[in-house]
């Protein structure tokens, strides 16, 4: 049996195309891979926290409090996922240790603490477990040489060394509701463990379950 973390992100959760019956055909592949597998899911905040965060920095809130804004919100995303899978824990853990220490099958769980994203709790968590593969689920197909939602001609990269990524983003944790497909620290982590990391479409169920299947998926290999 295999470890596996994914890390979704909460505009893979809720969004426009992300209606019920997504949400349950997500929980069902989830269930079908936990067959043969323990599975850790971390859900982001989304376009919903980002908005509070937003709210939140007009109001002159500081840094802190806009991460536990955002956290926050990644923990009812967490509550509505685990509901919806059922045979997962419905006490949602408050750190990587907790979710470490689970018995369940799919542990679901959202952030932690201020001053990092989703994303670096998985890779904290791929970790601390010894993962066999770590997941990034988010909104784009993969990792581009630029944002592929504001330039036609952005190139998608099949495969990209971790040194790379930190090179163009760092390690740094930028600032809360930054919309990055990975942030710094998460990169630390990837690069320090040396994680088997693929980064692909979240609302595209097959080429997730292809990426949980060890088959060919439209997506990034992030070559450590």
């Amino acid at each position: 049996m295999k470890n596996i973390v994914i890390s979704i992100g909460g505009s893979v959760i809720l969004s426009r195309e992300a209606d019920a019956l997504f949400l349950k055909n997500l929980s069902s592949l989830i269930k079908k891979i936990s067959k043969q597998n323990k599975i850790f899911i971390i859900v982001g905040g989304g376009n919903i926290a980002r908005k509070y965060i937003k709210i939140g920095r007009e109001l002159d809130f500081d840094e802190n409090i806009l991460d536990q804004l955002g956290i926050d919100i990644t923990r009812v995303n967490a509550n509505l996922l685990t509901n919806i899978l059922e045979i997962s824990n419905k006490k949602i853990p408050h750190s990587t240790d907790d979710a470490k220490n689970m018995k369940e099958s799919i542990i679901v769980m959202g952030g932690t603490t201020p001053g990092h994203s989703t994303d670096m709790v998985g890779a904290e968590l791929a970790e601390k477990i010894n993962a066999d593969l770590l997941v990034i689920a988010t909104n784009v197909d993969g990792i581009y040489d630029k944002d592929p939602n504001q330039y036609s001609d952005a190139k998608k990269f099949d495969e990209i060394s971790i040194d790379r990524l930190i090179n163009n983003f760092g390690t740094d944790w930028k600032s809360a509701g930054k919309n990055m497909v990975i942030d710094g620290p998460a990169l630390s982590i990837i690069k320090k463990a040396k994680l088997k990391t693929y980064v692909l479409n979240g609302k595209r169920l097959d080429q997730l379950e292809c990426s949980l299947t060890n088959k060919n998926f439209d997506g990034t290999k992030i070559i450590v």
